[in-house]
């Protein structure tokens, strides 16, 4: 939409029928998308989406936004960026702009994108140009969108990156140039893996603050007056989101293959993956001993507030912890209607503790307060309630 926006015809190509069919029928997949948006482009002919990958040929510009997760082994499984590269391949036009959005380590593009197109591309298309451009996207933010965050650009060679350029400056309010697209690579994992071990810090510093009966977020907000050198994070149920628990790992997979080991980033994944126990035992202190298998009701089980996405939710291992732990386990989400197989419950579902995981707009907590519900908030986002314990 943003590239709608500058005036480009755009096509979208996705292998997924369903989700095609539905952004035709002018239904957005996307929070951040509203329906008018997406069939006001429909309408006037300057979007479609599409499984046919031959609709390539017409295009000057080829952005790869495919999801680079991680395999069963938590190492880097790019088999979707290399069925995209390979499916634009052998459409291709001469004199065609390509450039990698998904996050991955440095050198994917030079090492893994490049050959694959350069393999399988048409016979009379003698010139391709290739450049990095990681997303920077926040769902649900109402201050940084697609146009006014920065966008770093790193090509292949000056061709590459004065057309990358010209495409992200058409599109975005500023676009940042860096000297390779490893650089462009490289900052991308940087910048989420500062998110993580951040997150980790505070998660580990709420452990000791809650053991000596201090409240962590007064703590944050205290050091939070300090003008320069600290950037608060607070604290939660764990990482979640194609973005924060998958990049990092990324980093420390090239890592090793280089020979070094990001010994700082696997510590702080390892106490991000360790959180959800600590608030599923937190929660269960707060039920009463007497009761053997406590009824316990998750709110929000989406991995932030504001959207339904629940890719790697940690919400996820809490739940998985609560039951090992003996609890009957129920969840409400006003914008997830269903999750890994289950339906949600109303609040009125009766339970010995709740946890406020992900705080949801248009979920009534008040009916919980009210009934005197105990409630582990693990959000910052209810204070002076009875009855309510921040993590």
């Amino acid at each position: 939409m943003a590239a709608v926006d500058a005036g480009w015809t755009v096509i979208g190509v996705d292998n997924f029928e369903a989700k095609v069919a539905q952004i035709n029928a002018g239904s957005s997949p996307v929070e951040d998308i509203s329906n008018a948006q997406l069939q006001a482009a429909i309408t006037k002919g300057v979007y479609k989406a599409t499984t046919n990958y031959a609709e390539v040929h017409s295009a000057s510009v080829i952005t790869i936004c495919v999801p680079t997760p991680l395999d069963e082994k938590r190492e880097p499984d790019l088999a979707l960026l290399r069925s995209a590269a390979t499916g634009i391949a052998p459409y291709i036009s001469d004199e065609t702009l390509v450039v990698s959005e998904s996050t991955s380590y440095p050198g994917t593009l030079r090492d893994i994108i490049i050959p694959i197109v350069n393999s399988l591309k048409p016979r009379q298309t003698s010139t391709v140009y290739f450049a990095s451009a990681p997303e920077r996207v926040n769902p649900g933010d109402p201050v940084w969108n697609q146009k006014n965050t920065p966008r770093l650009v790193g090509a292949i060679n000056g061709e590459s990156q004065i057309r990358a350029l010209a495409f992200y400056e058409s599109i975005c309010d500023a676009a940042v140039s860096v000297s390779t697209p490893e650089v462009a690579e490289a900052a991308k994992l940087l910048e989420n893996t500062f998110r993580l071990v951040n997150i980790a810090l505070v998660n580990e510093f709420t452990q000791l603050c809650s053991s000596s009966g201090i409240n962590v977020h007064e703590v944050i907000d205290a050091a939070s007056s300090k003008p320069y050198g600290f950037m608060p994070f607070r604290p939660g149920v764990g990482v979640g989101g194609h973005c924060i628990p998958v990049d990092p790992l990324y980093l420390t997979w090239w890592a090793r293959q280089n020979g070094g080991k990001a010994a700082f980033v696997e510590s702080a994944d390892s106490i991000n993956h360790a959180m959800p126990k600590y608030v599923a035992e937190r929660a269960l202190s707060m039920v009463d001993a007497s009761i053997k298998n406590p009824k316990v009701l998750i709110l929000g089980v989406a991995y932030k507030p504001g959207v339904g996405d629940v890719r790697e939710t940690p919400v996820s291992e809490l739940r998985d912890h609560l039951k090992a732990l003996g609890a009957d386990v129920a969840w409400h989400d006003p914008l997830v209607p269903v999750w890994e197989g289950s339906n949600p419950v109303d609040l009125a579902w009766d339970c010995d503790v709740a946890i406020l995981a992900t705080k949801q707009p248009g979920m009534q907590l008040e009916q919980l307060i009210t009934r005197g519900v105990q409630i582990l908030d693990c959000t910052n986002s209810i204070s002076g309630q009875a009855g309510v314990s921040p993590l």
